[in-house]
């Protein structure tokens, strides 16, 4: 994508420490203070060579929110937002994937856009939570990989529609068509 085109700069929140295995949507993980600093720093020199404004959102988790405060150190606004949370996957959140129940693995599987993960939240509730998040000018935020992917999917429907509305289903919502996951502190842009 040109540079000069996006409206929205995200970025993945660093690696997490002692997360391997667990379901951690809207679980509290903390995140070693110097990759969080690092991160911080590469937010800082892709706004300078890009002429972005030196403002961030973050979700309220610390592994995001932790980026911004850095940031904030540094003369930057920090805004938190719970709209840039990542999936809340209710009894789930927290326990090791191998050890949930396999007949609820295979029921969200099945129903991957609105089975409600451990009575969370449906992969349809996140996107249309992602599709209705709309700050104006350019935006930049760290948050999380199923946010990240909800708004992927929402702007390949769009584009597939050949709409730009935020509402749009031209594409089959489905494990398979859901973007993959971002790498920690990888940078996606949207248009």
């Amino acid at each position: 994508m040109d540079s000069s085109a996006a409206r929205l700069w995200a970025w993945r929140h660093p690696r997490p420490q002692n997360v391997e295995g667990r379901c951690t949507g809207h679980t509290d993980v903390q995140v070693d203070p110097r990759r969080t600093r690092r991160l911080a720093r590469r937010i800082q020199r892709t706004a300078r060579r890009h002429g972005l404004p030196q403002h961030i959102w973050t979700s309220p988790l610390q592994r995001c929110a932790d980026v911004g405060r850095w940031l904030r150190r540094w003369g930057w606004t920090h805004r938190i937002d719970a709209q840039l949370i990542e999936m809340y996957f209710g009894t789930w959140e927290g326990r090791m994937w191998d050890a949930l129940p396999r007949s609820e693995i295979d029921a969200w599987a099945k129903d991957f856009e609105y089975y409600a993960a451990g009575g969370g939240e449906s992969v349809r509730v996140l996107v249309e939570r992602v599709a209705a998040w709309q700050p104006a000018g350019i935006v930049l935020v760290v948050t999380h990989a199923g946010w990240m992917r909800a708004r992927r999917w929402n702007e390949q429907a769009r584009a597939a529609s050949g709409t730009a509305s935020s509402s749009v289903r031209a594409l089959p919502l489905s494990a398979q068509t859901f973007p993959a996951s971002p790498v920690y502190g990888e940078l996606w842009q949207f248009t």
